[in-house]
């Protein structure tokens, strides 16, 4: 018998490994090939070539990323689940599953009976990528982010879907001092949640699990957070000495029934395909040459801003503006004038407190040289992400949303400015200028696939810096087309490119192309370039890149005002607007108080409510502290804010709408899972199984806890988080033993008379079934989920007189006579709704304060879905109420879209009356990935925007990106105070 060898190309890596007749491991190496898959298996081979030189060898492939170079080769291939499977069963034959990570690659593999394999899809989150990823956002090795890991105190909730979902959650907890152990570890966590609700799609996780990939193999902290999440002992969690080669070591042993090749002409075969090259989709060049290069840079430079004059011989008042962005610190300091005295940008490394505290005692340092100028700093102001810490750590005068310290700046360099759009290291702000103020706010609220962290992710991946990177594109003929995706989808499109033979300068071009196409047609989504407006400024680091700034014109066809301090405008508009607070002194730290400045943070946990924050806690010297995290003021001591809340209102209704009611609950208890449509339709089911004398249990309020309950039954990943929530929902019924779970599966809503129809949105519609079908302890309990029509109430007499009669022995008369009284009950809940809604308005009339009319669905109102956006709206000052509190004071209109869902009728309507109404404003709830609220969210940009109002929608999921909630609610607020000026 050969020798056998089994060649693993995965999407990161090669590993080889060889065999003896005896199934021993004699060799195996584990390389990065940084997509040279084939040149890498060719050098491992060769650097064998001492012990299988003049032999016959059987040689299999596998891998992610190996069938190309197995066809091209002409070897043998065996797909990978095959391949762990025979290594599995070969190694540790009495193995229940398998949970396997690779570079962009994860799967778990069920034994026992019939082989079953999940697995990603194109998506790359939850895998080592997305780990190199969060390491190199943090500035450290990935051995580094594992050590981090190992000295963790608490985890936070990350998102880990997608790469970039997560450094929306992570930097804002980096940025307001949280700690790099307790960030580390959470990222494994969220590895670990990505890979159980992901890939178990439904299957409990049991028995023997053997975890497989370069990950698991190397990275304790992540084999931690999977041991204590599945609350294995060691007996029932095992880790392979070799678990990072064992798909190569399976195609080896799946190798032995295949004939036998010379060593040398396995060598030649991969030496002969690594030749061959594929033609590529390629795009229009950015430039033709450097003539028109050099024309482009001369319009560019000739940009009219402030003056940059030397701070050694400047004697007068000076403005200090920091930018503490989501990773990088700007800081300037300007005249009286707006010229520049100082000037810098750099990465924050995690830590902005840290990098402003160093810039600050320069600056102090620069201000009183022992030269004839004489510079006071008469005021300070911050804005980004890290605004509230750096403002509190250094007693800044003034601390302003994004939008306005941009626009500050654009209308600096053009007082014309009717569009500003900045690009910066992970998120993305555009807005529209009307008459003077803001007029339409757009921010990536989740994905950065179009902003500078998205190419810098792969110039580091190709082993350039950024600005080396950056200008490889400019003069290659052909770029190629990468579309428009999101960095993770697009690692395999970059890889597929290079080994389809594009170069790095053809890669280069079109990640900067991709780029723009990603910002004009994902956050933008415009149409044509008169959607952008006719003086348009760009701003933020990304913009630097001459290739990102040449394919934004051309994308658009339309010549832009690129600032040459485009990457330092937040911090420029802070200034300016530090400037305008006319102050005779400023409160920023002195030079004395920043010797003895010292800075802690330390991470907890708030348990004066249900939430449940994760809070940071900052302490600075003299006692002083800033507490992050938080979305109420419990934390600081004080009560939260109690100006009228519609949202709180309403949940605390429906929460109360549990017991016997006016029955004496002879039936027994009837479990009502409070999600869903159960947010809408309570008030109907309660009264009616009340009166039908009935005791209702209504589930607990949702939380993070309820949800993992849950999670290992839930079998989609791509479902809304609401409904994910069911899953612990009916689970923690059946644990409070009631006699039956009620959820009827309810494809039409009440018909309002609003829209072309009333259907339900289809998950919430038949959601009961998928429950029914995918929750094992629904066995357990009498689970009942008939079809019911609310739509019809004479038809829903007659049904539910039949279904009750049926499954309970009750007289359809005693039904019917109960529906009724539901109806009646469901219709003075709704009018109770519109009264309270129309005192709330009353009363922030009367007291002169700004509406916010949320719209959204009805489990928008829950704290666990919403994050506590509703606190934080009434925490700036406005009251707030719901669509349904006045969309019925607007008639039916006709509308651009099939207005066919009861929801969305609603705030059609509600938007269009507010549209008429000076001191109402709309923010729309999104739960993200909803196709259905997509196409709403169009039309109600439409509605507000002709009549003169902001659109503002905040996407919503299981981990939101509050900074970008709070940046919009902020402008809102700021747009609505420069309009009352103008």
């Amino acid at each position: 018998m050969s020798l056998r060898v089994g060649i693993d190309i995965g999407s990161t890596t090669v590993k080889v490994v060889v065999l003896s007749e005896q199934d021993k491991l004699l060799f195996r190496s584990y390389e990065r090939h940084f997509s040279k898959t084939r040149e890498r298996a060719m050098e491992t081979l060769a650097s064998i070539r001492d012990l299988l030189a003049g032999q016959e060898i059987k040689v299999t492939i596998t891998g992610s990323a190996g069938l190309g170079v197995a066809d091209a080769a002409g070897i043998d291939f065996v797909q990978e689940v095959y391949a762990t499977a025979a290594a599995v069963n070969t190694y540790i034959p009495d193995t229940d599953a398998v949970i396997e990570l690779g570079g962009e690659d994860a799967k778990i593999i069920f034994f026992g009976g019939a082989l079953e394999e999940r697995m990603n899809g194109s998506c790359a989150g939850g895998t080592g990528a997305f780990i190199d990823q969060m390491a190199t956002l943090m500035n450290v090795s990935v051995s580094e982010l594992d050590e981090l890991s190992l000295k963790h105190e608490k985890i936070y909730p990350i998102a880990s879907r997608c790469g970039v979902f997560a450094k929306s959650d992570i930097q804002p907890i980096l940025n307001q001092g949280g700690r790099k152990e307790d960030v580390a570890a959470s990222i494994f966590q969220a590895v670990v949640d990505q890979t159980v609700a992901g890939l178990t799609q439904g299957r409990e996780l049991k028995g023997k699990i053997v975890f497989l990939g370069g990950p698991l193999h190397f990275l304790m902290g992540l084999r931690q957070r999977f041991v204590e999440t599945l609350k294995l002992d060691g007996d029932h969690a095992v880790f392979p000495e070799d678990g990072d080669c064992f798909a190569a070591m399976g195609a080896a042993l799946c190798a032995t029934d295949y004939a036998p090749v010379p060593f040398d002409t396995v060598l030649k075969k991969l030496e002969d395909s690594a030749n061959t090259a594929t033609v590529v989709d390629t795009m229009p060049p950015l430039f033709t040459g450097r003539e028109e290069y050099e024309a482009f840079l001369e319009r560019h430079n000739s940009t009219g801003g402030p003056g940059l004059l030397p701070i050694n011989g400047y004697n007068g008042d000076a403005y200090l503006g920091i930018d503490a962005g989501s990773t990088t610190t700007k800081i300037v300091l300007i005249t009286s004038e707006g010229d520049l005295l100082y000037q810098y940008y750099h990465s924050n490394q995690g830590n902005p407190v840290a990098i402003v505290l160093e810039q600050l005692k320069d600056i102090y340092g620069l201000c009183s040289l022992p030269h004839d100028n004489h510079i006071v700093i008469k005021g300070a102001a911050v804005t980004g992400y890290g605004e509230d810490l750096i403002k509190n750590a250094f007693s800044c005068d003034l601390g302003l949303v994004e939008t306005m310290a941009h626009y500050k700046a654009a209308a600096f360099f053009d007082p014309e400015v009717d569009f500003i759009i900045d690009i910066g290291g992970q998120d993305m702000k555009c807005f529209k200028i009307r008459n003077g103020a803001v007029d339409s706010i757009m921010l990536n609220e989740a994905c950065s696939s179009g902003c500078g962290s998205f190419i810098e992710t792969f110039a580091k991946a190709l082993g350039y810096e950024i600005e080396d990177f950056a200008k490889l594109g400019l003069f290659t003929q052909k770029p190629v087309n990468l579309g428009s995706r999101c960095t993770v989808f697009m690692n395999s499109s970059v890889k597929q490119a290079q080994k389809d033979g594009a170069s790095v300068e053809d890669i280069s071009a079109g990640l900067s192309i991709s780029i723009v196409k990603n910002a004009i047609y994902k956050v933008i989504r415009a149409a044509s370039a008169d959607d952008l407006g006719r003086h348009i400024v760009v701003q933020g680091g990304t913009f630097y890149n001459d290739a990102v700034l040449r394919a934004f014109e051309q994308e658009i066809g339309r010549e832009v005002t690129r600032p040459d301090i485009a990457g330092s405008m937040g911090a420029f508009g802070a200034a300016l607007a530090a400037r305008d607070l006319h102050l005779e002194k400023s409160a920023l730290l002195s030079r004395e108080a920043l010797e003895h400045f010292t800075h802690t943070a330390k991470p907890a946990t708030c348990g004066l409510c249900t939430n449940h924050c994760s809070l940071t806690v900052n302490s600075f010297d003299g006692g002083r502290r800033f507490v992050s995290g938080n979305r109420c003021s419990r934390p600081l001591g004080e009560e939260p804010s109690r100006l009228p809340d519609l949202m709180r209102y309403k949940y605390a209704k429906l929460r109360s709408l549990h017991g016997k009611g006016s029955g004496d609950g002879s039936r027994g208890k009837i479990g009502i899972p409070f999600g869903l449509n159960m947010y809408e339709n309570l008030p109907f089911w309660f009264e009616l199984f009340t009166q039908l004398n009935f005791e209702v249990v209504l589930s607990h309020e949702s939380s993070r806890k309820l949800y993992l309950k849950g999670q290992r039954t839930i079998p989609s990943d791509t479902v809304c988080y609401p409904a994910k929530l069911l899953h612990g929902h009916v689970e923690a019924l059946v644990e409070v033993g009631v006699d039956a779970i009620f959820y009827p599966c309810m494809p039409y809503n009440f018909d309002e008379g609003a829209g072309d129809n009333n259907y339900n949105c289809p998950v919430v519609a038949y959601y009961p079934e998928l429950l029914a079908a995918n929750v094992p302890d629904l066995k357990q309990v009498r689970y009942l989920y008939p079809y019911f029509g609310l739509h019809r109430p004479r038809d829903m007499e007659r049904k539910a007189g039949e279904w009750f009669f049926n499954e309970f022995h009750i007289p359809r008369q005693e039904t019917a006579a109960a529906v009724k009284a539901a109806y009646i009950a469901y219709n003075a809940y709704k009018n109770d709704l519109r009264n309270t809604g129309r005192i709330y308005i009353d009363r922030a009339r009367a007291e002169g304060r700004p509406i916010l009319v949320v719209c959204g669905r009805p489990y928008h109102m829950d704290p666990e879905i919403n994050h506590g956006i509703n606190d934080l709206i009434t925490s700036y000052g406005f009251v707030l109420v719901t669509e349904d509190a006045v969309a019925y004071l607007e008639d039916k209109a006709p509308r651009h879209v099939l207005n066919q869902w009861t929801y969305h009728a609603r705030m059609y309507n509600a938007a269009r009356y507010v549209c008429a109404q000076p001191d109402m404003e709309v923010i729309q709830l999104v739960s993200f990935g909803c196709g259905i609220d997509a196409i709403t969210g169009d039309e109600m940009r439409s509605i507000l925007e002709t009549g003169g109002k902001l659109y503002t929608q905040l996407k919503i999921d299981d981990i939101s990106n509050l900074g970008a909630v709070k940046i919009r609610i902020r402008s809102l607020m700021a747009a609505i105070e420069a309009r009352k000026e103008k």
